[in-house]
């Protein structure tokens, strides 16, 4: 049979499963919200354990505890900090309270985890308190967004270390097609000449920009209301407590927070998570269009534009024999949508706030954590599994550029818009290709027109000057 211990709050006695390092609170959260039906982020009790500890040191300072207690306090909140208590926080993602059952979970663990380093019972709160201890001098008012933005910065460095190689695989793709002439398509429709380096260097430099985006909007979570308390007014902590927690915080984490300079008006306004969740946005949006771009760049093969290839990851079908998806792009797809999609649930839940705090920071911290862990695994996969993998078609490139009317664009200058227009209209009558219209026309020679469709012509920047009349 299972063994439990007995724990006590305000709402009476309950059951705690015997070798939990939760205790009675977290048992509450557990019965009172399975919804989401997933634990917080990793990420999240992780910046816990670093706010918790920076705490912890400060009132050590102060005075708080002797030095055996303190060192197993310590131990604890650096064990989650490096991820090894993480299975004890079991409280839902979403959840009521503004993140207090995250913050009691945290709590208990780390009371109950000291309680293991001094050979004390589970439970022995007497000894190490939850709230009296680890909680000291802190609410979850400032503990919990604080940490949440913590948890975020460290996952924008993340998602900037995997967006960094997306970008310079895009700019190896545009060296290794830059002779490949293609049609280019506005509207879907047949225009002018480019290459398919081109169209792979104008996908680097939108992740590049993204990248510099990530990089700048960590400044803007840099100021925390650590030390406000409950609402921002430092109820119940020390002056001394309020200046120190903080510089603690930056060195245990290496971050260069700073203390709010107005903690009510850091404690009630939650706007800099639906900044940070625009940018996620901006990175979804170029996402899921070059993920767009590549599946119809790909399509067919056989009777679609075919002008690249895709690497081939899986069997795409249970009943059409040797069909091949492009499910990397069509996955990378959905992360982006969802990440669009969690955007709209944080401006929703920060406008939500009411008063001196907002109640629904557990949904922003769900979604825009979620959206950073997601794009940053989109990202890994696109480059490993597709982009790096991406041929050129070059036999389908050439084919287009020879059957289309687009072209004779690159001829205007040599025979003039209305013997190109001319053209264009006998290639459509007779249903043949551009080239060998031109060839016939006796407009032009082939090195001519070969050299008017080459790379080199279809990518300068505007047209050279006219030779000087001698």
């Amino acid at each position: 049979m299972a063994q439990f211990r007995k724990e006590h709050d305000l709402l009476g006695n309950m059951d705690v499963p015997q070798e939990a390092l939760h205790g009675i609170y977290t048992e509450r959260a557990i019965e009172n919200f399975p919804l989401a039906r997933r634990p917080v982020h990793p990420a999240l009790i992780r910046a816990y354990g670093a706010v918790k500890l920076a705490c912890a040191r400060t009132n050590h300072e102060l005075g708080r505890w002797d030095a055996e207690h303190f060192a197993a306090i310590e131990k604890a909140c650096q064990e989650m900090m490096e991820g090894l208590l993480d299975r004890h926080v079991v409280v839902d993602a979403l959840q009521g309270g503004a993140g207090t059952s995250t913050n009691m979970n945290v709590n208990e663990v780390l009371a109950n985890r000291t309680l293991q380093l001094l050979g004390r019972p589970l439970g022995d709160y007497r000894t190490i308190s939850p709230t009296d201890d680890i909680n000291l001098h802190q609410s979850t008012n400032d503990t919990y967004p604080t940490a949440l933005k913590v948890a975020a910065i460290n996952l924008l460095r993340a998602l900037e270390r995997d967006l960094v190689p997306l970008v310079e695989e895009f700019q190896l793709k545009e060296k290794a097609f830059a002779h490949v002439v293609k049609i280019g398509r506005t509207q879907l429709q047949d225009a002018v000449l480019i290459t398919l380096g081109r169209e792979m260097a104008a996908y680097a430099e939108c992740f590049a920009r993204d990248r510099w985006r990530i990089y700048k909007c960590e400044e803007r979570l840099r100021v925390v209301n650590l030390g406000g308390t409950a609402i921002g007014t430092g109820l119940a902590a020390p002056r001394q407590y309020i200046f120190r927690a903080i510089e603690h915080l930056k060195d245990v984490t290496s971050i260069g927070l700073a203390r709010a300079e107005n903690l009510i008006e850091a404690t009630q306004n939650n706007d800099v998570f639906v900044e940070v969740s625009g940018i996620m946005k901006a990175l979804a949006s170029n996402l899921l269009k070059v993920s767009s771009d590549l599946r119809l760049l790909s399509s067919g093969p056989d009777t679609g534009f075919g002008e690249i290839r895709l690497p081939e990851r899986q069997a795409g079908s249970s009943i059409m024999p040797g069909k091949v998806n492009p499910v990397i792009p069509e996955a990378v797809s959905q992360a982006a949508m969802l990440t669009m999609a969690n955007d709209q649930a944080i401006a929703q839940a920060v406008s939500m706030g009411s008063l001196e705090l907002n109640p629904f920071l557990p949904l922003v911290a769900d979604c825009l954590l979620g959206s950073l862990s997601l794009l940053a695994n989109a990202c890994v996969i696109f480059r490993r599994y597709c982009v790096a993998g991406i041929e050129a078609n070059e036999e389908r490139c050439r084919s287009h550029v020879d059957g289309s009317t687009a072209a004779l664009t690159s001829l205007v200058e040599a025979i003039g818009y209305e013997r190109a227009t001319e053209l264009a209209e006998r290639a459509k009558k007779e249903g043949k290709p551009i080239r060998q219209i031109v060839l016939e026309s006796g407009l032009l020679t082939a090195d001519e027109y070969d050299r008017l469709v080459s790379a080199e012509q279809v990518t300068r920047l505007g047209s050279p000057p006219p030779k000087e009349i001698r």
